[in-house]
């Protein structure tokens, strides 16, 4: 099972980038969990100063932009 986690306070762009990390998952038939870290603390232990974030299996894959559910779907698959 992949852990997905979006690391942002709650802003537009932060459910934005849930949004399209859950369609990715899906498009790609992946076994997943998603998480929404809105937690200040929690977000800068990942080293984060830019939301929205995105994690993979405790990984930071992108920081300070709302990825497309394509380029989500590329960073996936490149970790299967």
């Amino acid at each position: 099972m992949r852990k997905i986690q979006v690391l942002g306070t709650g802003c537009p762009n932060c459910q934005k980038l849930l949004e399209n990390a859950e369609i990715a998952c899906r498009r790609l038939e992946l076994d997943f969990e998603i998480e929404k870290v809105d937690k200040i603390n929690k977000i800068v232990e990942y080293g984060v100063m830019m939301t929205p974030a995105l994690v993979v299996d405790g990984e930071v894959k992108a920081a300070g932009k709302v990825l497309s559910e394509e380029e989500i779907m590329g960073i996936l698959s490149d970790n299967n």
